[in-house]
């Protein structure tokens, strides 16, 4: 892709950049791209707009038309997954939102960056969803397809089977995980960066079955129980959560940048 005056992020959690704190709030992977387009083009503007929790439907309604009328370049575009891991969801219904806000932006002028789900068949729980899962992935790469979109292919990416990527939660990437999906984007738009995504991690010795299960234990208890407990109650984490970039400026207004 060519050069990029305007970068607007949409979704949920995963690109809000839940659990990679930042002085204040959180960083993630997307404002991590936009440092590195920044790098190549200068002058970047860029708005996050990402609430977690946030499904499909919301996405579409409330971010795309922000995003379509900002006039931005490339605009990401990654939802669903709250949606495919809840019970009764059907994944066609959920590909037509996707594909609407898809082709919302793409008419707009604006090149679109789509991202397919992570393979999760190692994580307790969100096992359950990785057919689901895995059925959306195909729909987001026709969707892809049709509307000559840039896609990062997250499915396939053997790094993101180490638990090192992920955050205690085992639901959000750690800040190296997010750090990988920033370079293996920069990598699908054309952006150079100095690092690569399939470093390995450092060896370590796997822990024992008893060490396994008393660490799923915990995970049940810290953070399982009470992402059951608000969807029983119909509340959502985002809720009363506004976007932490909501404006269209300078990703360096004050002329510092980040390391």
């Amino acid at each position: 892709m060519g050069r990029i005056t305007a970068f607007v992020a949409l979704g949920d959690s995963f690109t809000e950049g839940l659990e990679d704190p930042a002085e204040q709030g959180y960083r993630g992977w997307a404002d991590r791209l936009a440092e590195h387009i920044e790098a190549r083009d200068p002058g970047l503007r860029y708005a996050n707009l990402a609430v977690r929790g946030r499904l499909i439907q919301q996405i579409v309604r409330e971010q795309v038309p922000l995003a379509v009328a900002s006039g931005a370049d490339l605009v990401s575009l990654c939802g669903g997954g709250n949606d495919i891991i809840r019970p009764g969801a059907r994944v066609e219904q959920v590909s037509r939102w996707l594909e609407e806000g898809v082709r919302r932006i793409r008419e707009s002028g604006a090149q679109v960056l789509l991202f397919t789900g992570f393979d999760l068949r190692h994580v307790p729980v969100m096992r359950l969803a990785h057919t689901k899962i895995e059925q959306y992935n195909l729909h987001i790469h026709d969707i892809a397809r049709r509307h000559d979109t840039l896609l990062v292919d997250l499915w396939p990416m053997p790094i993101f089977r180490d638990r090192r990527a992920w955050s205690e939660d085992r639901l959000h990437l750690s800040s190296d995980g997010h750090r990988r999906v920033a370079l293996r984007a920069a990598e699908v738009i054309g952006v150079p960066v100095d690092d690569d995504w399939r470093s390995p991690y450092p060896y370590v010795p796997q822990q024992g079955w008893t060490l396994n299960r008393r660490d799923d234990l915990h995970w049940a208890r810290v953070h399982l129980a009470p992402w059951i407990t608000r969807r029983f109650n119909g509340r959502s984490s985002g809720d009363e959560v506004d976007p932490k970039r909501p404006e269209l400026i300078p990703i360096y207004p004050d002329a510092r940048r980040s390391g």
